[in-house]
């Protein structure tokens, strides 16, 4: 049984919680819609702070999450998990909380009436209630959540996050937050009660104060050590980050709100605080931890841009899907992302740790579109150049090309850039092998004949030529004899005769095993057999057109259960899930080959880096996978 006040009233409401506030919504909007004129009642006034206190933790999160502008400013390395996210989705409970406290009191106690827009006294009686009542009276009750019934059973939610964000000061038991109302309303009321309130006085304190305790929770270390040399009392009248930070590693200690001056008065001081600062803003300039790998992506259209861990955290941590709420956030999207082609650098999105090793996701800022204009392959390739070779320069030992970054059209596959740098200590992986490993071992063994359509790329010719080794007929669909005449001269002696040129679809109308590695359209998917299953390795994936028929997901793998700090989906993926070449990248990592993975799949490697994946705990996905 839970403690009495410990769960929220509406925990069990999901996203309908948000009709709590339709009371206030109704009142709010009804004079406008009457008077057909914009009325600013206090109910519109409520739902205005709401707003803004909500955006203030947004943006706070958006600028921690942005990992090529704060990656040197972390206080704790360690990543959002899944785990965080998904404890932490509802931080937003005490606002509709404080909203409902606001519009009753007003209809209790209307001293808001008439209230003039600005009044300077009103803020010097905040200032003074904030210092002498709120400050002193959070301290005490926080010292009293830290006793061990009152910690075990409300104040130990707050602390169960292991990395401090803006959204972590929501993430507490609603007897919390209760308090945290009173401790809050306190200054407001008390202005207001003395005659001295005003509607700015509403708005800029809890702005200030959200933003206050988004900047200790937001494990960034902004606040400049130099100021605190300058000026040394304003130690003990500004908290920092770093400073709250070791309230969580070192529970008791620093228990102010806002001002260590009550930390050094009850003797709860933490004698670090002022060096651990000093030491964090000086290594802000310096490069933090060299990832092991890197895995290059890029932007598949404006809408998936939005996915981005540092966008909507929530959203990043599920699955992408076009959602309505993006819409409206297109314009500015595309406006970040002319920026960030101005930029013209990649762009380190997300980071995981597997075994002690940090693996980071870059992003090269161009859409998927781009990769087939004739016109704009220089400059693609020149933004893959540049990140090889900083990844080069910092120690990185494996950079993995995603999707349309290994384009054979494009560069090869790599190839284009090991030849142009010799002498790279990073290794260069396409990935495509674990790619091919995974389709093939998809395919039951008992299947004697399949029939592939793009079989004559890189993926296509790896897999019909380790599919004839296993005695398996391969109907390969080509207009190239020559192509394929080439493949089928790879293939061992007593093999070859297993591989087949077939130049319509209508060749396969009697086989139900279809690899399909060029898009397909329904028609064309309606001369496969009925039982068909559609194995792929196409971008986009086809069409499911046919009810009688399975599909197959792009090869994929799940990563090991032990990797850390993995917050973001990749994409279509579902959690934890990661593409097949990206996950022969991070193979590559953990084994740590020496050789760079680019150009043609080596055929005699495929077993190999599907044991050595499967060794290192990563799991293969197929949610239409036959036996």
């Amino acid at each position: 049984m839970v403690a009495f006040l410990s769960a929220w009233p509406w925990d069990n409401l999901g996203i309908f919680k948000y009709l709590l506030l339709g009371p206030l919504f109704a009142k709010a909007f009804y004079p406008i819609i009457q008077e057909e004129t914009l009325k600013f009642t206090w109910c519109l006034h409520i739902l205005l702070i709401g707003f803004v206190r909500a955006y203030v933790y947004q943006l706070w999160t958006v600028f921690a999450n942005m990992l090529f502008l704060t990656r040197n400013r972390r206080i704790v390395q360690q990543g959002v998990d899944f785990k965080q996210i998904d404890k932490e989705w509802d931080w937003d409970n005490f606002l509709i909380l404080h909203s409902l406290i606001g519009s009753l009191a007003c209809y209790l106690f209307p001293f808001h009436e008439n209230l003039p827009l600005w009044n300077t006294k009103g803020f010097v009686i905040v200032l003074i209630l904030h210092i002498g009542v709120s400050e002193p009276l959070y301290y005490w009750v926080h010292r009293g959540f830290h006793s061990n019934y009152f910690f075990t059973h409300y104040h130990s939610l707050h602390h169960s996050s292991p990395v401090p964000q803006a959204f972590t000061a929501g993430n507490a038991t609603f007897l919390e937050h209760l308090i945290l109302s009173i401790i809050i309303g306190i200054p407001i009321l008390g202005a207001c009660a003395v005659g001295y309130g005003s509607i700015s006085l509403f708005y800029g304190y809890l702005f200030i104060f959200d933003s206050l305790r988004c900047l200790g929770h937001s494990n960034l270390e902004v606040v400049p050590h130099k100021m605190f040399e300058k000026f040394p009392f304003l130690r003990y009248l500004v908290y920092t980050p770093t400073y709250h930070s070791l309230h969580r590693s070192e529970m008791g200690t620093n228990f102010c709100l806002f001002m260590p001056l009550f930390d050094a008065i009850g003797k709860t001081l933490n004698s670090r605080s002022w060096e651990l600062h000093k030491m964090m803003s000086l290594n802000a300039g310096k490069n933090s931890r060299v990832p092991d790998f890197v895995f290059l992506a890029h932007v598949v259209d404006v809408s998936s841009a939005m996915h981005a861990p540092f966008v909507f955290r929530s959203f990043s941590s599920t699955p992408y899907t076009m959602r309505l709420f993006l819409v409206p956030l297109w314009p500015i999207t595309f406006m970040v992302m002319l920026a960030m082609w101005a930029w013209s650098k990649a762009f380190l999105f997300s980071s995981y740790d597997i075994r002690g090793r940090l693996h980071q996701t870059w992003v090269v800022p161009r859409f998927g579109f781009q990769y087939f204009l004739p016109f704009a392959t220089d400059g693609i390739n020149m933004h893959i150049e540049n990140a090889i070779l900083r990844a080069d320069k910092m120690g990185v030992k494996v950079l993995s090309l995603a999707a349309l970054n290994k384009n054979e059209a494009l560069n090869g596959g790599g190839t284009l850039f090991v030849n142009k740098h010799p002498n790279l200590n990073v290794r260069v992986v396409h990935g495509n092998t674990l790619t091919a490993a995974v389709i093939l071992n998809e395919i039951p063994k008992d299947v004697t004949e399949v029939f592939l359509s793009g079989a004559t790329s890189k993926l296509g010719r790896a897999i019909a030529l380790y599919l004839c080794r296993r005695k398996v007929r391969v109907l390969m669909l080509t207009l190239s004899t020559e192509r394929f005449q080439k493949i089928q001269k790879e293939a061992p002696a007593d093999c070859q005769s297993y591989l087949v040129q077939v130049t319509k679809y209508q060749a396969a109308k009697n086989c139900k095993t279809w690899i399909v590695g060029k898009w397909i359209t329904p028609r064309e998917q309606r001369w496969a057999p009925s039982g068909t299953h559609f194995h792929q390795f196409v971008v986009p994936p086809v069409l499911p057109f046919r009810r009688d028929c399975t599909y197959g997901d792009l090869a994929a793998m799940r990563l090991p259960e032990d990797v850390q700090g993995l917050g973001s989906c990749e994409y279509t993926m579902e959690r934890g899930v990661v593409h097949a070449c990206h996950a022969g990248g991070v193979v590559h990592a953990l084994e740590g080959w020496t050789h760079h993975e680019v150009g043609a799949i080596d055929v005699d490697r495929i077993d190999l880096v599907w044991n050595a994946a499967l060794k290192h705990g990563l799991k293969p996905v197929s949610s239409g996978k036959t036996d």
